[in-house]
């Protein structure tokens, strides 16, 4: 019989009232039931929070998330869900690994090589160069991706 209140589960799990009330409207956290117009949970709201919470540490979006909840047939088990999301997440975080270098390898060269007096000049010699430079490509893939997963690590 579901017993805790919505206070109890956010302090159990670290989280605040009105993320688990999210969560239970995006479909994430099952529909709780009421009692006296409160919600009450059993302790599998507790897991399935913690799931969550883990979930978004490790970079994964809600779309990952509810993936990972729903976008399997019932009967796979839970270690073959977790392994294609991060199979998935290895190969986004490679990518991203990529791009940083890349970004690393520019700042490096502005550090030591730009001998400029003014932004006028310096973005003359970026527009000269862009058409040149390899590094142009993964910089804006970096970009690109960092735009689609901008809170990929915030819980």
């Amino acid at each position: 019989m579901p017993e805790l209140t919505i206070s109890q589960v956010a302090r159990q799990v670290g989280l605040q009232a009105s993320a688990i009330r999210y969560y239970e409207r995006i479909g994430l956290l099952p529909q709780a039931l009421r009692m006296s117009g409160q919600r009450r949970y059993d302790t599998t709201a507790l897991y399935r929070l913690t799931i969550i919470q883990r979930a978004r540490q490790l970079g994964f979006t809600l779309t990952e998330i509810r993936r990972l909840f729903f976008g399997f047939r019932d009967i796979t088990r839970a270690s073959e869900r977790w392994r294609a999301l991060s199979q998935a997440k290895l190969a986004e975080l490679e990518d991203l690994m990529e791009g940083i270098k890349a970004v690393r390898s520019v700042l490096k060269k502005l550090m030591t090589k730009c001998r400029c007096d003014t932004l006028d000049q310096c973005g003359k010699g970026i527009f000269q160069s862009m058409n040149r430079d390899v590094v142009a490509g993964p910089l804006l893939a970096s970009h690109r991706h960092r735009e689609k997963y901008p809170t990929s690590l915030r819980t």
